[in-house]
């Protein structure tokens, strides 16, 4: 099976990469979350398993809203992966559902709605580990070259 064949039905990993300086997902950035998602090649989804920890609390032990957003933002963006292309965020809108707790583990996910032109439009999700939506987001990304 050639490794592209093989890819289509498996997940991979993406870890921080050492030499990008992105505040969500760089490995460069000494301030940076440094998040890590899982590419789903079968579902064509981005998901990434989170404990935030206080650093990214806003009041009440609760998230942050710039932090749900940049978790949106992450997931929503690599999703771009799936067509090989670099893309940037046009437009985003943020669904702020229920507080996220900081200490508890949280899911968020990215999906692809639609293409048009150079748009591709974004559906975001963070759920708890007992599956309610605490948070949703869409966006239109616009694509800049290839990859």
């Amino acid at each position: 099976m050639g490794e592209g064949a093989k890819s289509l039905s498996e997940t991979i990993t993406l870890a921080p990469n050492p030499v990008n300086k992105c505040f969500g997902c760089g490995g460069a950035n000494a301030g940076g979350m440094k998040l890590t998602f899982e590419q789903d090649n079968v579902n064509r989804r981005i998901v990434g398993r989170f404990v935030l920890g206080e650093r990214y609390q806003g009041g009440g032990g609760m998230g942050h809203g710039g932090i749900i957003a940049v978790l949106l933002d992450e997931a929503m963006g690599k999703v771009c992966r799936f067509r090989e292309v670099k893309a940037v965020t046009a437009e985003m809108t943020v669904e702020y559902l229920k507080p996220v707790n900081v200490q508890q583990e949280i899911i968020v996910e990215g999906r692809e709605t639609e293409q048009k032109g150079r748009n591709i439009f974004m559906s975001g999700e963070i759920r708890d580990t007992a599956g309610a939506v605490l948070a949703r987001g869409k966006a239109r990304f616009v694509i800049i070259a290839p990859k």
